[in-house]
């Protein structure tokens, strides 16, 4: 070895006997691992010891029985958005850029280590937890139904930041890629391997053993397949016409009020003709645009912090009355405003997405209805009312209230429920 192993705390760096060193992931005082700005960087700390370093192998696997990894620290990232939104507007992007650009860039250095790695999957690998296995030349899945591997990033107005975008597809083809990317599907078992995204399955508690046996054959190799000699990058025309269907897709659901699927197909669009490092970087730079936009944000507050919100009133006997109360009369005021203003539904409120109505979403980085006079006078007569129905709830009960009324369909999860409608006029 050339050097001593960084000081880690969110991993584990285990050297072997065998030649082999694995780097278990175990965040401490979390009962998930999830991807802090600790992770990312102690990730790139190791990937370049890796570099530098004469093992013969490396072991990617969990230290914890709840799974590989469930993503990104959503919390962290909201602190990053607020940080973003504060500076000059001119100054956003490169901010943007250069916060979240890390993962991406040590996912790319563990790959081109010229060492071997080899990931051991068992329990979840989603998002970024996903997107590191992307990142290892040999993927091992264990037979389980908690084993699976998915970039749930579109379900929060996200895309995956850290190579998701171009190594999924490149592995599983555009036409499955998009599915897993858009709608959320996620792969276990046989289905992983016969798309070609994990290389075995195998009964839990023998991913360590399968994954060391392939590092320590004459078959284990350094070169993802894009790295290839002679790889060449697909020409537009082979995959435009499956961007084509999902952009018509997509606008026909939402018209474009939610930025984070047509962003992801701009990252494959502009991705996939691309050698690796470029297209790496165009996901970023697509990125950059997309976590400056209020949506993202808005849908992490009311899917993740709010479902967090709403399974702790579970634990403690159910919902409130007063939420309760609330949510009664905002389903209420929401059905009268739709019936006054028929494009709101459109646009996703009450529910319903399929009445035709002439309300595209903006360009840019603003609210779709702050350019269509009706409607803004619908969500700001909404505003007025559901600032007196919140007016006595305190900001728990008012994330769980907003994360009810996004989870029942009265408002899009995008605008960011009640408190998003009082914030964006």
């Amino acid at each position: 070895m050339a050097g001593p192993l960084p000081l880690l705390s969110q991993f584990r760096a285990e050297p072997q006997a065998n030649g082999l060193v694995h780097l278990v992931f175990d965040c401490p005082d979390r009962s998930m691992n999830v991807f802090s700005n600790v992770a990312i960087h102690e990730l790139g700390a190791f990937a370049e010891w890796l570099h530098r370093t004469d093992v013969r192998g490396v072991v990617v696997r969990s230290g914890k029985a709840s799974g590989f990894c469930a993503g990104a620290d959503l919390t962290e990232l909201g602190v990053a958005y607020d940080m973003i939104v504060a500076a000059p507007r001119a100054d956003r992007f490169d901010i943007a850029f250069n916060h979240f650009f890390p993962l991406s860039h040590a996912i790319r250095r563990l790959e081109t280590a010229g060492k071997p790695v080899a990931a051991a999957i068992t329990g979840v690998a989603l998002g970024g937890g996903c997107e590191l296995t992307l990142g290892c030349h040999y993927r091992v899945l264990t037979q389980s139904p908690r084993a699976m591997l998915g970039l749930p990033e579109c379900a929060v107005g996200l895309l995956p930041g850290a190579g998701g975008t171009q190594r999924m597809p490149r592995l599983v083809g555009v036409k499955l890629g998009l599915e897993v990317l858009l709608q959320g599907r996620n792969l276990t078992g046989q289905k992983a391997l016969e798309a070609g995204l994990v290389h075995a399955v195998v009964e839990e508690g023998a991913e360590v053993a399968a994954v060391e046996a392939w590092l320590l054959s004459d078959a284990a190799h350094a070169t993802q397949p894009w790295d290839l000699p002679g790889n060449r990058p697909m020409a537009h025309s082979d995959y435009a016409p499956a961007i084509r269907a999902h952009r018509a897709r997509e606008l026909a659901r939402m018209l474009g009020h939610e930025p984070a699927p047509l962003a992801i197909l701009d990252c494959v669009e502009l991705g996939m003709m691309q050698p690796i490092d470029g297209a790496i970087r165009s996901e970023m730079a697509v990125f950059a645009r997309l976590i400056q936009r209020p949506e993202p944000r808005n849908m992490i507050r009311t899917m993740f912090l709010g479902k967090q919100a709403a399974d702790k009133a579970r634990r403690s006997g159910g919902t409130e009355s007063m939420v309760e109360t609330a949510l009664v009369g905002a389903s209420a005021a929401i059905e009268a405003a739709v019936a006054e203003c028929p494009a709101l539904r459109k646009a996703g409120f009450s529910g319903g997405k399929g009445v035709t109505a002439p309300v595209q979403a903006a360009v840019g980085e603003d609210y779709w209805f702050r350019s269509q006079p009706g409607l803004r006078a619908a969500i700001e007569g909404l505003a007025v009312r559901f600032g007196a129905l919140a007016a006595n709830l305190s900001e728990d009960q008012l994330l769980l209230l907003d994360h009810l009324i996004c989870v029942q369909g009265s408002i899009p999860a995008y605008v960011g429920g009640l408190s998003g409608l009082r914030t964006v006029n």
